[in-house]
């Protein structure tokens, strides 16, 4: 496999989750409340998706991440809701 493919392979490996939150319909504080807490279960390396639609999760999220240690990998939007790829590393 030549070096770019092995690259993009571990790299799609990596932003693919372990699990899913569905934090739609929830407001401030409990998107992230419910992602601390699925975190805690999880073992380090893995890595969750988390949908929320909560306008104060574009703040608290990455808020989150960066205070507790764990890496936020990519946020986007998707019809609405917004994305949230996390890895666990604490």
């Amino acid at each position: 496999m030549p070096v770019d493919s092995l690259s993009q392979a571990r790299y799609l490996i990596a932003m693919t989750p372990n699990y899913t939150l569905d934090a739609t319909g929830l407001l401030c504080p409990l998107p992230v409340l419910k992602l601390r807490k699925r975190l805690k279960s999880l073992s380090i390396g893995d890595v969750i998706l988390l949908r929320a639609d909560d306008p104060a999760a574009v703040i608290d999220v990455p808020h989150f991440c960066a205070e507790s240690g764990h890496e936020l990998i990519s946020t986007g939007e998707v019809d609405g809701v917004q994305t949230y790829l996390i890895r666990k590393t604490v």
